[in-house]
Order: structure tokens, then C-alpha cells, then sequence
């Protein structure tokens, strides 16, 4: 069976019902990557905390990279290993930074990883965590030269993928931590995780994927399932190491003729929440005449296909009806025919034809 590659979207910071917590969107991911024989998504559909898993199907992108994948600017290639290093933040104190250490240690000695070298910055890098009127969860850098100045330096020594551990503030919002630990609200450091990540994807061009250094929190009874996975360990590093130990190299199409396994050419489907239709990768993707399956899952955005009458998109109920229809376009059946009622077929009319 040929396969049908598919991109899985799940935007960052955004309060998806499915996706908006730890890793809760890897199984909808796994039976995604089933369904098309190859799937590609980005860290916040996989990362799940202490928690993730390879999957032979499914290439892991950084959420910038991947919008330049379907944009066409760049290829996949496969690998066996990545060489990863890890930039930690300066201002980490030694006691959680030996704790991160220990984890990559252990990444090592027990699931075989390549974890190579880290380094910290020269600066702290001074993360502000904030939201917009929205809801969205957001953020900024203040001091990014020197997250890029210390991925260079890896790079240098042969490093082909970085981590990235970034301090965050010990003064987050704990009615919004709280609400979003309990399954009602938008995870507070999404999105300025997506900034992180997103800047060395930019500049340094190699795959990366962030976790963020958090002191630890009082327990909460009322913990949702869905955040669970955030609460076992004391990082959130191991899902980064996991995803970036097989992630593809990034081809740039323009600079080479290497060899790669994916080109954005075969693209066939977008999988995302309904409402998220305004993502870069999404509008590039309807640009480029491919299948959009809009998933029902609730999240605080507003954008659907009333704002562009976009033909090929697929409205569905849940990813278990988003992995069917791909597999019906895999195995070239026709969706209409599996749905009731089923139309007759129509005549064409002559009128105003021309011949």
C-alpha cells in the first residue's frame, strides 16, 4: 500500500481539548501515522513530558520548519541518529540543571540516544511569559543573540540537533498554572516556548525541540489526565530527547541536490483542529490545493472555513474519523460512498458550455 503523507497540526498555546496538555495528543498521533503510512507533526503534538515514544511512521519537525516544509522551502531526510546537544540557560540553578543533566544521562544508558555535549548561555536568557486579549499564551525572549550564539558553538563541534532548557520565571501565574493543571485553561508557557524553539529553527536551520526549567510545584488533587505526564519527573526533557534522537535532517531545496525521503511535493492531507485554519502551514496548504480534515476539538481560535470556501476541506467529529477518511484517500475510495444518504450522480447540463 503506497503511502499518503499527511501533516498533523496541533497549534501551540492555543487550549485545544485534544493537544493543549502533555503529549494527550500522541495516541491521535499514532493512529494518524497508521492511517498514512508516514506522518509528519511538530514537538507539541509529541512531547508529553517524561513521557513520549518513537514511531517509525512519524518524523518529528519543529512547528517553524514544519510551516517551511509545507511552504516547499524545504526536504526530509531520514536518519538513523541524531548528534544532539543541549543549551541549557544560565540562570538555571545547579541543583535543577544537575537534575536535566542526569536525565540526558539516563536517555543514554537506557534508550541507547546520542546525547553529545551541552553548553550554557552567556546570558541569561530572561524569558517573559505573558498572554494576548485572547487568551493566547505568549511570550518573548529578551536576550535571543545568545541562545543563537550558543547553538552555533554546538553546531561547530558536529552537533546536528539541539535541545533547548530555558529558565522560566518562579513567579507564574498560579490561578492560570492551576486552571490549566486541572483541564480548564490554556497552558500558560506554550507559547513562548514556540518563540524558543522557533528562533533556532530560524537561524540555525537544524532540528530543535525546547523543555522548560520549572521549580517544583505544590501537589494537586484535582489534576487532569491530560497534564499528568508533567508531573512525574523532575524535567520535561526526556519527550525532547526522545523526539529529536530520529528526527529527519532539514534539506533546504534551494541549496542542494542531496537525496532526501520526503519532499513537500507529496503532501496530500493537513490534519487540524477546527477553528485553527490560520496557521501558516494550514493557508500554504489550501494555497497548494491540499486535503484540510478540520478535527472538532475545542480550542479558544475562531478561524474556519467560512473565511474561505475552500472546497477540500473535510469536517469530521474526532481523529478516529480524521485517520479513516485518510485511509479511505490511501486506498483511493471514494469517502461519498461510505456515507448515507449516497447521491445519485449528476448529468451535466450543456447550457452556456462551450464546445
Amino acid at each position: 500500500m503506497e503511502i499518503s503523507p499527511t501533516i498533523f497540526i496541533i497549534p501551540t498555546g492555543i487550549g485545544c481539548e485534544i493537544g493543549g496538555f502533555a503529549g494527550d495528543s500522541l495516541p491521535a498521533a499514532k493512529l494518524l501515522g497508521s492511517a498514512s503510512g508516514c506522518l509528519i507533526t511538530h514537538p507539541n503534538v509529541m512531547n508529553g513530558g517524561s513521557l513520549s515514544e518513537k514511531h517509525k511512521d512519524i518524523f518529528y519537525v519543529e512547528g517553524y520548519s514544519l510551516d517551511r516544509f509545507v511552504k516547499g522551502e524545504i526536504g526530509l531526510k531520514r536518519v538513523k541518529q541524531q548528534k544532539i546537544g543541549i543549551i541549557f540557560d544560565s540562570s538555571i540553578e545547579d541543583e535543577i540543571l544537575i537534575r536535566h543533566l542526569q536525565v540526558a544521562d539516563a536517555c543514554v544508558a537506557t534508550l541507547g540516544i546520542d546525547v553529545d555535549s551541552y553548553i550554557l548561555t552567556k546570558k541569561p536568557l530572561e524569558i517573559v511569559i505573558g498572554s494576548n486579549s485572547q487568551g493566547i499564551s505568549e511570550g518573548l525572549i529578551k536576550n535571543p543573540d545568545t541562545l543563537i550564539e550558543a547553538g552555533e558553538i554546538l553546531i561547530n563541534k558536529g552537533i546536528t540537533a539541539i535541545a533547548i532548557v530555558a529558565k522560566f520565571p518562579d513567579n507564574l501565574n498560579l490561578v492560570a498554572t492551576n486552571s490549566y493543571r486541572e483541564g480548564s485553561g490554556v497552558d500558560p508557557i506554550a507559547g513562548v516556548e514556540a518563540v524558543i524553539s522557533h528562533l533556532i529553527s530560524k537561524f540555525l536551520k537544524v532540528p530543535c525541540a525546547h523543555a522548560p526549567a520549572l521549580s517544583p510545584i505544590e501537589l494537586n488533587k484535582n489534576l487532569d489526565p491530560r497534564a499528568a505526564s508533567e508531573e512525574i519527573g523532575y524535567t520535561f526533557l526526556p519527550s525532547v530527547l526522545i523526539g529529536l534522537s530520529k528526527a529527519p535532517d532539514l534539506i533546504e531545496l534551494t541549496d542542494t541536490h542531496e537525496n532526501i525521503t520526503l519532499h513537500p511535493s507529496q503532501i496530500e492531507s493537513i490534519v487540524v483542529p477546527g477553528g485553527a485554519l490560520g496557521g501558516e502551514g494550514v493557508l500554504a496548504g489550501i494555497e497548494k490545493g491540499l486535503n484540510i480534515i478540520s478535527v472538532k476539538n475545542e480550542n479558544i481560535m475562531n478561524v474556519d472555513n467560512r473565511y474561505f470556501n475552500y472546497p477540500k476541506i473535510f469536517e469530521v467529529d474526532n481523529y478516529l474519523e480524521a485517520a479513516g477518511l485518510i485511509l479511505a484517500m490511501r486506498e483511493g475510495i471514494n469517502p461519498k460512498s461510505i456515507k448515507r444518504p449516497l447521491n445519485k450522480i449528476q448529468e451535466l447540463s450543456r447550457k452556456n458550455q462551450q464546445l
